[in-house]
């Protein structure tokens, strides 16, 4: 992974140039549920994935079976029924995900537009891992991205007004869809 850059210096009238030793190779996933409820704070439930097989001509994503134990899990944290947006990723859309949604009661999935990144909160939430526990670093070894991409999204899920600047940010609000008292 190409580490981003968030401050550099050179001197006056010498464009900077950071040198990066290796090639950038897709190797690591991360699947996360930014999860808001009125009254309570913001929470965070991810899942970094190592591809270990990538090179092979493995998968370099997260499969529908592993979102689903993704939702499944979150169900269980958050003990309440689940109000899934997601993006048009492929593997969203896929159709066994679509019969797992109509055969469980607990779970309404609704897609954003195509094309609305700005929608998104989980959005947010990568620009804040690349700018915190990304910047500035090259990492050594995959462990040392593993541990570091974990850290930083420790650090985030557990200050929830990050996560509820990710909402801010996309212009959405929370609503209630039962009727208010008169």
């Amino acid at each position: 992974m190409t580490p981003p850059t968030s401050r550099t210096w050179a001197r006056r009238g010498h464009t900077p140039v950071i040198r990066v030793r290796g090639r950038s190779q897709r190797r690591f996933s991360v699947a996360a549920l930014a999860c808001y409820k009125q009254g309570q704070r913001s929470r965070l439930i991810y899942r970094p994935k190592q591809h270990v097989d990538h090179k092979r001509g493995g998968r370099r994503s997260f499969t529908w079976a592993e979102y689903r134990d993704l939702l499944i899990a979150a169900h269980q944290e958050l003990g309440a029924p689940i109000v899934l947006v997601w993006d048009n990723l492929n593997v969203h859309r896929d159709r066994r995900l679509r019969e797992f949604f109509d055969t469980h009661d607990w779970i309404t999935c609704y897609f954003l537009p195509a094309y609305a990144p700005d929608l998104n909160p989980v959005e947010g939430i990568w620009s804040l891992l690349r700018r915190s526990s990304q910047a500035n670093t090259a990492f050594t070894d995959a462990d040392h991205l593993m541990s570091a991409l974990r850290r930083g999204l420790r650090q985030i899920q557990y200050r929830s007004n990050l996560i509820d600047g990710c909402l801010a940010e996309t212009g959405l609000t929370l609503t209630t869809s039962r009727p208010q008292g008169q």
